[in-house]
């Protein structure tokens, strides 16, 4: 079964935010815990839906974070800033990437493109995506009790470097962010591959999902995944991303391995003509370009 991010998923997991960026809310018997935190702007109904889902967002005993990219961990200092006691955690290099100025300024500029489609849920808010301390450097094979449910760290580069996904094997719920793509914004039929830091890597982390043999899969965006479509989709990415690398080896063939002119074309192939991504498009183009550099430097 397929359906949007939105809501009353299971009776363990519920969404905070929207399905633009959901937070997903796993509530067990002793601990609560939510697995990624979208844009900064988002950061006030975040609180507003955490007080519906727990009675109160002071409730909320972990934010972990699937990747870097600002928007999984946009409103991650907001949160940390509102709830107290509150423990984030994420693989180890965020540390270090929160705290660089080029970064933050990158991040808190690709947030300000969206403020006005957002201006009803920011308000006056103070979002700005600041430095901030993870309370858990999280790493393979590292468990976190919730009470009756127990959440699995597992590493999964290829999106970026710093990729982690988090099973819940009593439920078999998956969160793998976007190491295994994002499912088209239209139907969730179709996968748009998302390898950026290492295509290998990506395809490696792959694999090592499917044999997890999850019955849910809450994606980075909009869809929520259930039994034989769990199974279907990250097969289909599998194969997809092997497609995806042959499609970008060839537009790169066509323009003896100019970057900016496969970019041009692709973008317009991909982004511009279908206007059916749901990525702000500077943010897709980033994307793009490491994807394109990346794969010349396969053939080097």
């Amino acid at each position: 079964m397929k359906k949007n991010s939105e809501g009353i998923l299971h009776e363990n997991i519920t969404v905070a935010g929207n399905l633009l960026y959901p937070g997903y809310v796993i509530k067990g018997r002793k601990k609560s815990l939510m697995i990624d935190a979208g844009i900064n702007l988002f950061g006030p109904l975040y609180l507003k839906t955490l007080d519906r889902i727990l009675g109160s967002y002071q409730n909320l005993d972990y934010l972990f974070v699937t990747h870097s990219h600002y928007d999984h961990l946009g409103s991650l200092p907001f949160l940390k800033d509102k709830i107290n006691n509150l423990k984030a955690g994420g693989f180890s290099s965020i540390n270090t990437l929160l705290k660089k100025d080029s970064v933050l300024e990158w991040m808190n500029n690709l947030s300000d493109i969206q403020r006005e489609s957002f201006k009803d849920i920011v308000g006056k808010e103070d979002v700005k995506i600041k430095p901030v301390n993870l309370d858990l450097n999280l790493k393979e094979g590292d468990l976190i009790d919730l009470g009756d449910l127990t959440c699995k760290i597992y590493e999964t580069p290829g999106h970026t470097k710093d990729g982690l996904s988090y099973f819940i094997p009593e439920i078999k719920a998956l969160f793998p962010g976007e190491v295994i793509g994002v499912p088209d914004w239209q139907t969730g039929e179709q996968v748009e591959v998302e390898f950026l830091s290492s295509f290998q890597d990506y395809l490696n982390s792959i694999k090592k999902l499917i044999k997890l043999k999850p019955k849910y899969i809450g994606m980075g965006h909009k869809w929520f995944f259930s039994d034989e479509d769990s199974s279907l989709y990250l097969e289909k990415s599998y194969q997809a991303t092997l497609e995806y690398k042959k499609y970008l080896e060839k537009h790169l063939e066509k323009v003896n391995g100019d970057i900016d002119q496969a970019k041009n074309i692709i973008a317009k192939e991909e982004y511009d003509l279908p206007q059916t991504r749901f990525q702000e498009r500077n943010a897709y183009l980033a994307n793009l370009t490491a994807q394109l550099k990346h794969i010349l430097s396969l053939k080097n």
